[in-house]
């Protein structure tokens, strides 16, 4: 909603007692038409000038991010920096002072005048959200609204922001006219110099003419600004998105100077020769002469030109730039009568020769200059913008980019600042930018409304595809049974379609932009279909998305489904019928520990034709800096500020932390978008021929500005590295290389690893804006057949003995001084476990079959795993010991062996023939006189159990035991659906470290396909575990947390570390899922059926002379 009028000449509807912020089809009243960020040049060389220093950004900014209190001051700043180099334009950024009432009805009187008495009132940074700074409340929703469905009504409960300050208009502006505009305010308002404008969409301007209304230059008087914003409209209605609800002016305010007439809008164009040598240009300029009292036209009295500039060559030399010299194409009047154009103004047309051209891997920029003159010549405004050169258009099953059919490696991006909220800082968003480029990730979708402006200029110059996304979510109608949709209502038409409007006239000159978006999740209808009109009449250079109405509606040229599983996807790629491409707008729910599965969609998307790739969700954890009881600083998520209704902790779904602290799942993204791929060729793999294929899967990209290396490991240690030299590979080409002639050809070949695995690492040879060189942008690892079959490991036991002692219920075994393991033979567990006389081992061995739930674990409700689990009570088993002997002691072996019974913990009683038995679990010690335990579990669970969590082991080590190697994946967490990334090599952290802080505590910290790993304290005395015999590697985990503990907490401040280190060793893990977080989605593969299983683990004690490497060979038998 936006409307203007100035007090003594126009009347407020606001004064008419109309409640203009529950009314619909009230957008518009004497505000601007939506047009593209205006900078108000003076001349040629300015422009040039501006954009020579903003465009000057780089990965070392990203650095500077404030993520805490020390980004408000940096907020205001920044506003203040975006003028920089603009004469008339002033940002109104800083202090201001602020009221918050509780209803619009409670707003102080006529607050709005010049002569009303402020000094009581506190301030506000402007802008900013006003609920983070101690104003009201944020609120989190996904779906439902926070107020009673009925519109266009809100509550009256309605908090309502009143903001005043006040400017002058500088002496170099006299004889201008002076333009207010506002970036955006969440999400309705009035504002007052001496009158009255209302603005509703709460993510795009709102601009008003003021320049009769304010004092003259020079005046000693000071012009007042005040505004009046309300929390609820009916604006909110198509503003249910999934993040905080917050308020305010939250982008910049700005004061616009410009002569009488001016430009007022533009829109460039190319149009690409058939062979790329050249482009034809257009740019349709739009001139406000509304003040002239003489209507000739304009072209009476002016000219209007154009001017390309080549800005890639402004930084190649050293020193101070000729910017002037950098033309490369100067456009002219069009004066045909054919020409057509998107508003009846005047088009300039040009050509340029041998364009460089934008994509994401090379996003080449030039500076558009628009130019008015007077009859003499002089430049009367100067408009300018980065554009770059490139077609957008369709085949059948395929988006294409200056011809090619990229593949979109994207992630959808929700604007957040945990201290600011929905206020932007430039640091912040090369912080998001560097980060993005630096984990492959090609394309962003604008979820779900418009971004600040400077987030479409740092997307040109990295190079990001964007999906621009107009502020249009009804997700709540979809539960209402009372409620008609916005789509289907006529009288929301024109604000649906003055917000797909605002964001297209707003951003229509930014490269990056491949594609425009009619919103989210709102259903669809007749609003939609008109929407989609406009947009195709007015800018037919890009294609149209919307998922809305099953993702497949005529108002889409790209079926974009969300969380869709792969094989439908692959199904409808394969449709002949359907000649639109498949890319997913969500996919990979990033919900805690998540994206399990990752790469079976890529997978399919690399080897399927018209699959063209997805967005995950979502970027961020949209946590909130929270003040704890004991001062310090804590994520909040939904709730956690009282507010009623709520969605917890569905706000937290990305793939990076709240201050851009990526997730280890990061790891697996960066991988299965990595444009160089390294496997083996297809078909030709044998026994000792394995030519490796190695493509470079870049669209315009060739592997000359890499480097590559390999690195060979046998059994975890390094056998030999190097440069890989490699030909120059074009471009979606492909070079094999010969084993034979490889350089590790010999090391495999004389190797005696039981493992050879071999990794290929491509590099960056030079810096560019997002990273430093040598930054790694791929890295695979492939295992190399052996040579030799290899027997299953088995204990060398050594020409000693030991001694045995039992004394009631407890089993002793020791040898000398060495070792001591203390064994209660009535419940089959170990008591004590020492080495040299250090204490390792408090308590264990027990079965283990539960985990922390995650959050993929929780979704589906009553169906969920979680809920399965608990109602089974494998969350909840005891272990009864049926039976304990031990048998076959002997001077230099002992077994024991044990009967588990896993019941569900009552509380009562500890016989077992009150309790029906859950799992069935045989596990036999077997001592040897070395110090070795293996210990060999067979599990029958019973057959009615849902899928398991785990099966494994659980025991816990003394607190010191907090150094671990491990050979196996990592080094970062890992699990059974989410390791592609994760190579296989050996490892070493600390306990405490290993803990991955989600936001949510479960389930964490795994560590998959391990060998064998150590546990040890400073002096290098510990326990080594290890696969024995057939079973395959394990998963790991070591933590101060109990998984009880790990379930309990609801953030992860509110963790308490135990007494002791808890480890799990585990035959098999379920996998995490991820294809969505509300539903039971682990694929089948990833999932322990209830079915009879048997693994073993060999457990030894370890001193500073011996290696966990060591131990694991010395059970190889050749």
């Amino acid at each position: 909603m936006a409307a203007a009028s100035m007090m003594g000449q126009l009347v407020s509807p606001l004064e008419t007692g109309h409640h203009v912020w529950e009314d619909q089809s009230f957008i518009k009243w004497n505000k601007r038409d939506a047009h593209v960020p205006l900078r108000c040049h003076e001349s040629i060389e300015g422009s040039l000038k501006y954009w020579y220093d903003r465009n000057k950004v780089n990965f070392m900014v990203s650095d500077s991010a404030p993520w805490n209190d020390d980004a408000v001051s940096e907020a205001l700043n920044c506003a203040t920096r975006w003028t920089k180099g603009l004469p008339f334009v002033e940002s109104l950024s800083g202090y201001w002072k602020f009221y918050l009432a509780s209803t619009p009805g409670n707003v102080p009187l006529n607050f709005y005048h010049t002569t009303f008495q402020d000094s009581e009132w506190e301030t506000l940074p402007v802008p900013s959200n006003w609920q983070m700074h101690g104003f009201d409340r944020p609120i989190y929703t996904n779906v439902v609204y926070p107020f009673p469905l009925d519109p266009p009504f809100v509550p009256v409960d309605n908090p309502t922001g009143c903001y005043r300050t006040d400017f002058v208009i500088p002496e170099e502006w006299k004889g201008r006219r002076v333009l207010l505009h506002f970036e955006a305010v969440d999400s309705a308002f009035c504002a007052w110099i001496n009158g009255v404008p209302v603005s509703q969409d709460s993510r795009l301007p709102a601009e008003f003419e003021i320049t009769d209304y304010c004092y003259p230059c020079g005046s000693d008087k000071k012009n007042v600004l005040a505004v009046q914003v309300f929390r609820w409209s009916d604006g909110s209605y198509l503003e249910d998105q999934d993040h905080w609800w917050l308020s305010g002016i939250h982008r910049d305010v700005l004061l616009l100077s410009k002569p009488q007439v001016f430009i007022a809008d533009y829109f460039f164009r190319s149009n690409l020769a058939e062979d790329f040598s050249y482009a034809d240009l257009q740019v349709e300029v739009k001139i406000d002469n509304s003040r002239e009292t003489s209507k000739n036209t304009v072209l009476d009295n002016f000219t209007i030109e154009a001017a390309l500039f080549d800005s890639g060559s402004w930084y190649s030399i050293g020193g101070s730039a000729d910017l002037l010299s950098s033309n490369v194409a100067n456009l002219k009047l069009d004066l045909s009568p054919g020409s057509i154009l998107g508003f009846r103004d005047y088009s300039l047309v040009g050509r340029l020769e041998a364009p460089r051209l934008w994509s994401a891997e090379q996003p080449n920029l030039y500076t558009l200059v628009v130019i008015l003159k007077d009859k003499s010549g002089n430049i009367v405004d100067c408009e300018s913008c980065l554009v770059g050169i490139r077609q957008v258009s369709n085949a059948p099953k395929q988006l294409l980019v200056n011809g090619h059919p990229i593949i979109i490696r994207g992630v959808n991006r929700h604007e957040h600042h945990p201290r600011l909220g929905k206020t932007n800082i430039e640091s912040c968003m090369i912080k998001d930018l560097v980060l993005m480029k630096q984990y492959n990730i090609n394309a962003v979708r604008n979820s779900h409304y418009p971004q600040h402006p400077r987030w479409y200029e740092l997307c040109d110059i990295f190079g990001m595809y964007m999906i621009d996304e107009a502020n249009i979510e009804a997700h709540g109608f979809d539960y209402s049974g009372h409620a008609k949709h916005p789509t289907l209502e006529p009288s929301w038409a024109t604000a649906m379609l003055d917000r797909v409007i605002g964001m297209v006239e707003r951003d229509k000159n930014h490269a990056c932009i491949i594609s425009w978006s009619l919103g989210n999740e709102s259903g669809y209808g007749p609003n939609h279909s008109a929407s989609a009109g406009w947009v195709r009449g007015k800018d037919p250079s890009r294609l149209l998305h919307y998922e809305g109405g099953g993702s497949r509606t005529p108002s889409t040229d790209i079926i974009c489904p969300m969380y869709m599983r792969v094989w439908d996807i692959v199904k409808i790629a394969k449709d002949p019928n359907e000649t639109r491409p498949l890319i997913l707008c969500e996919y990979s729910h990033a919900m805690g520990n998540s994206n399990g599965n990752i790469h079976e969609y890529w997978e399919a998307i690399d080897s399927t034709f018209g699959l063209q790739g997805g967005f995950i969700w979502d970027w961020v954890d949209q946590g909130l800096l929270k003040d704890s009881a004991d001062g310090t600083k804590h994520w909040a998520y939904g709730g956690d500020f009282g507010d009623v209704p709520n969605d917890l902790n569905f706000c937290l779904n990305g793939l990076v932390w709240p201050d851009r602290t990526p997730h280890p799942a990061m790891h697996e993204v960066k991988y299965v978008y990595q444009p160089i791929k390294v496997s083996f060729s297809e078909g030709t793999l044998k026994e000792l021929n394995f030519p490796l294929q190695v493509t470079n899967t870049h669209f315009y990209e060739t592997t000359r500005a890499l480097e590559f290396y390999w690195a060979a490991h046998g059994d975890g240690c390094e056998l030999g590295s190097g440069n890989l030299s490699l030909p120059l590979i074009e471009p979606q080409k492909t070079y094999h290389i010969e084993s034979q002639s490889a350089p590790w050809h010999t090391l495999w070949a004389s190797s005696s690893a039981e493992e050879f695995f071999l990794t290929i690492t491509a590099k960056l040879l030079h810096s560019t804006c997002w990273v430093e060189a040598g930054h790694v942008i791929s890295s695979t690892q492939v295992q190399l057949p052996v040579k030799r079959e290899f027997v299953p490991h088995v204990i060398k036991t050594k020409d000693a003995t030991f001694l045995r002692e039992i004394v009631g219920d407890t089993l002793k075994v020791s040898q000398q001084n060495a070792w001591e393991i203390i064994l209660n033979v009535k419940m089959g567990t170990v008591e004590s476990w020492k080495v040299e006389g250090v204490p390792l081992m408090t308590k264990g061995i027990f079965p283990c079959f539960w985990r922390a739930p995650t959050d993929n674990d929780k979704g589906g409700g009553a169906s969920s795993y979680s809920s399965k689990w608990q109602a089974a009570h494998i969350d909840n088993l005891h272990y009864i010991t049926k039976s304990c002997s031990v048998e076959n002691m002997s001077d230099d072996l002992l077994k024991v062996a044990v009967v588990f019974l896993g019941v569900p913990n009552s509380g009562e009683g500890s016989g077992v023939e009150d309790r029906s038995s859950l799992i069935e679990i045989d596990v036999i010690y077997t001592i040897y006189s070395s110090g070795d335990v293996v210990v060999e579990c067979n599990v029958r669970p019973n057959s009615n159990l849902p899928p398991l969590p785990r099966v494994g082991v659980e025991f816990h080590l003394e607190k010191s035991i907090d150094q671990i190697k491990w050979y196996g994946r990592g080094p970062f967490e890992c699990y059974p659906d989410r390791k592609a990334a994760a190579h296989v090599g050996v490892y070493e952290q600390k306990v405490g470290d290993l803990h991955v802080p989600y936001i949510v505590p479960g389930e964490c910290s795994g560590r998959a396909d391990v060998r064998w790993v150590t546990f040890q304290n400073k002096d290098g005395l510990g326990i080594y575990a290890s696969i024995y015999g057939s079973s395959p590697p394990m998963q790991m985990n070591a933590s101060y947390y109990t998984t009880a503990e790990l379930d309990r907490a609801t953030h992860n401040e509110d963790l308490i570390r135990g007494d002791d280190i808890e480890v799990h060793l585990d035959h098999k893990h379920m996998g995490l899922a991820g294809d969505d977080s509300w539903s039971p989605c682990v694929h089948d593969k990833y999932l322990i059926p209830a079915v009879p299983s048997s693994f073993s683990i060999r457990l030894s004690p370890i001193t500073p002379a011996t290696s966990g490497h060591d131990i694991y060979k010395s059970q190889v038998q050749l």
